[in-house]
This record gives C-alpha cells, structure tokens and sequence, in this order.
C-alpha cells in the first residue's frame, strides 16, 4: 500500500531497543493533528508487526509493515542508545529509510535517530541536531551539529534528546497544518511543561566529559562492525 492522493501519511520508523518516549511523546503529537483533520494518518512501521523491545519494560508492535507502506508524506525515525548504535549497521532499516526519505516531504528524527539519518546518506552538509551526548557523532555523516532543541534544514527537521520530540513535533504540526492547529494539540495534550528543579543550564553542563561513556557504548555496541566503529570513533 502507498500514500494516496485522499490523506496524506506520517510514517513512524520502529526497530529493537529504541528509546519508548522517541516514539510516543512526537506519535501522540501527530496523532492529535490526524484525529483533528483527517487529511492526515498516521502509522507505525517495523519489518514485521511482532513486538519490539524497546529500551524500558514496554514492548511496541507497529501496526504496518515497510512492505506494505512504502512510502510516506512525513517520515519520523526515532533514536535510541544500544538500539540506535546497532541499528547503523542494519542496511535493511537503512535502505528503507533512504528510500521513504526520497518521496518524502519532510523527514523528522528524535534525539539519536539523526544518527540513523546521517548513516543513510541523508544529511550531507545540513545542520541537524541529536541527543547532546551523541551530537558530536553527526560530523562523521557530513553533518553539521547544532546545538538547539530541534533544527530545521530543507525538508529535516531534526530533534535533540527524548523529550525534545515533543517539541519538533509541534513545530511540524505547525509547518504542515498551521499555527492554530498546533496551539490546538498542544492544549488538547496539556503539553504545558513544568520540571520541578526548573530547566538544564546547559552552560554548566560539561559534555565533553561524557564522552568517554559514548565511546564505551560505540564500542561495545558496534565491536562486529570494525569499519563503522572506526569511522565513528576516528
């Protein structure tokens, strides 16, 4: 099955041990906007429908598989730790995406799914962002990490760590659908978000300190696929 002329279909891209909130908090957002207008569907794409692990105790199943909806108007690729690395060495997940993102009209991705986007050849010399422990990990794709909460470039638009998903989520929402219905979701999924200990300063984060626990996971994650580590640790 493929995308009509009727709706048009955001596709959501699942494989094992991929961060729940990657998918559900950006899933919940773009499902708002299709329950609103029905010129939109949303699905959620695997190899197959079986249950996926995911990296808490939930288990996702998706509810197409890539050979039955090959192409998307808006494509989304979650991240992940363990799962996101392992999955750059996944050349069927790979092809699929690089094939959905060619007739696709905007390609999203949370947090280390830029990762998976940069891996399939997709961000070549364009600002994108990721999760700020990984970010540094886009220049060995030709991109060019930025450190904002969700980056837009031509048709990419690329979200930081996790919970940042909401956010770029709503920024498509109003991309494809306008400000109003992006207001509207935002306030029918009261995303109106409070933290008890306020906001991160990120100016006394000191991220390069962290990354000897990125290469760890690089490391231990990739060691079957000496040629990909070596790029990614270079």
């Amino acid at each position: 099955m493929t995308k009509t002329h009727v709706t048009k279909t955001i596709a959501f891209v699942l494989y094992p041990g991929l961060t729940a909130l990657d998918v559900v908090g950006p899933l919940q957002v773009l499902s708002g906007l299709a329950q609103f207008d029905p010129a939109y569907r949303v699905v959620v794409l695997a190899k197959d429908t079986a249950p996926l692990p995911s990296d808490t105790p939930l288990a996702l199943a998706a509810s197409h598989t890539f050979d039955e909806i090959a192409e998307a108007d808006v494509l989304v690729v979650p991240g992940g730790t363990e799962g996101t690395l392992a999955a750059l060495a996944d050349d069927t997940l790979l092809g699929w995406i690089r094939h959905a993102a060619a007739g696709a009209e905007v390609v999203g991705s949370v947090c280390t799914g830029s990762l998976l986007l940069g891996a399939a050849g997709l961000l070549e010399g364009r600002r994108a962002t990721s999760h700020w422990a990984m970010r540094h990990l886009l220049e060995r794709f030709g991109a060019v990490p930025v450190a904002e909460r969700w980056v837009e470039d031509g048709p990419f638009i690329t979200a930081a760590g996790v919970a940042a998903g909401i956010d770029m989520a709503l920024a498509l929402v109003e991309r494809l659908a306008g400000e109003e219905m992006a207001r509207m979701v935002q306030l029918w999924i009261e995303y109106d978000p409070q933290p008890p200990l306020g906001g991160i300063d990120w100016d006394k984060v000191d991220i390069p300190s962290y990354r000897p626990i990125a290469d760890g996971l690089l490391a231990s994650t990739l060691a079957g696929h000496p040629e990909l580590l070596a790029r990614l640790t270079a």
